[in-house]
This record gives C-alpha cells, structure tokens and sequence, in this order.
C-alpha cells in the first residue's frame, strides 16, 4: 500500500511537472528570438527540478513527454525540432541532478547547474552544426559560421537564465508540492539549508547577468 502510494504521488507530481512544463513553452514563444530563429523557453526550469527531486531519469521522461506534446500541438519544426527540443533539455538537466542527487546542497545546485549551462552549451554547438542544416535547408558552412558568434553566446545565455531561475524557483516549488502532501517532508538538514538568503544573491546575480547577454543577443538592448 505504501509503495502504491508513492507510486500514485509520482505520477501526480510528474504530470503536474509536464504540465508546467508545457506552460513554461508557450509563455516563451512571446519572448523575441535570436538570429530570427532561435527561440528561448523556461521550460529547461521546472525540468531540472524535477530531477533535483526524483533524479536525472524523471528529466529525461518529462523532457520526452514535453518534447512530443509541442511538436504535435505548436512546433514547425518537426522531428528535428522535437530532437534538438529533448538533446537540450536532457544535455542541461541531467547532469545537474546527477550532481545535485549526491551533494544536496547549495554548493551542489551551484556546481550542478554550473556543469550544466557548459555541457547544453557544448552539447547543442555539435547538434546545431550536425541536424540545423537539414531542418533548415541551409549549407553547413553556413551553420558552421554561425557556432562561435550565434549558437554557443545564445546557449550560454540561455542556459545560465535557466540555472538563475531555477536556483530561485526550486525551493517554492517543493514547497508547495509538500504543503499539498504530494511530497514528504525533508528529512535532511543539509537540505533545509540549501536556500538562504545569500544563496538567493548569487542567483538573482547568475539571472540578470545572462538575462542581460540573452536581450543584448535578441537586440533588445
């Protein structure tokens, strides 16, 4: 019965994840994108906390899920788009939760969500040079001219939004998901401890300074 019930809570908590997730998508098809194509989405958020709470596989299931729902409801870009959608995703929230699953603490997340922005950053340089010339009908010298100046300054950028939000946003989604007795109470110390006031500095510092590269690279400002 006990294992039922965490079983059921999983799969509420996940859904609700997936949920936010999607959500998380459309609010960013407002934002402006880069180079006239390339599209900035917090959904990568609510991903990596879901790993920070389950471990890297729920991001790799929420990531999948998300993934298809958007390219059957509101993506043009097809199945390319759907696998440099999951690439991404997976490339910045899988090795924060690795990290995070085994130093839960604040230095953890940092670290975590640090090897994160550089590994998507790396990770998606690669992808972009190998599958963007054939959803784009482009040559790959093309594509190829645009990694150093184009794709990795917008992944970084990206990347590092993502890690600020996701430092800010993690504990007031637990939060809520324990109050709703979705999830139990912590039972570590160290991780009571992960936010404080001073760690929410750091945070609030990662997100307006990538914010700021990311409008500098839309040409907002």
């Amino acid at each position: 019965m006990k294992n039922q019930k965490i079983t059921v809570q999983y799969m509420a908590v996940t859904g609700m994840l997936c949920a936010l997730s999607f959500v998380a998508v459309l609010l960013g098809r407002v934002i402006p994108n880069v180079a006239g194509f390339l599209s900035y989405d917090p959904k990568d958020v609510i991903v990596v906390i879901a790993g920070f709470i389950y471990g890297p596989l729920t991001s790799v299931i929420i990531s999948v899920i998300v993934s298809l729902i958007e390219m059957l409801t509101i993506s043009s870009t097809g199945p390319y788009g759907c696998i440099m959608n999951i690439v991404s995703t997976c490339a910045f929230a899988v090795p924060a939760a690795i990290v995070y699953k085994k130093m839960r603490t604040h230095k953890g997340a940092i670290i975590g969500l640090s090897l994160s922005v550089v590994v998507m950053a790396a990770c998606m340089v690669l992808w972009n040079y190998i599958v963007t010339p054939y959803y784009m009908g482009v040559e790959r010298e093309q594509v190829a001219s645009m990694l150093a100046t184009v794709f990795l300054p917008f992944n970084l950028a990206k990347g590092g939004v993502n890690m600020g939000l996701a430092l800010l946003l993690y504990k007031p989604i637990v939060g809520a998901l324990r109050k709703a007795k979705l999830l139990p109470p912590s039972s570590s110390d160290a991780e009571k401890k992960v936010f404080n006031a001073g760690f929410t500095i750091v945070a609030v510092a990662v997100l307006l300074t990538f914010a700021l590269l990311l409008l500098v690279l839309m040409g907002v400002i």
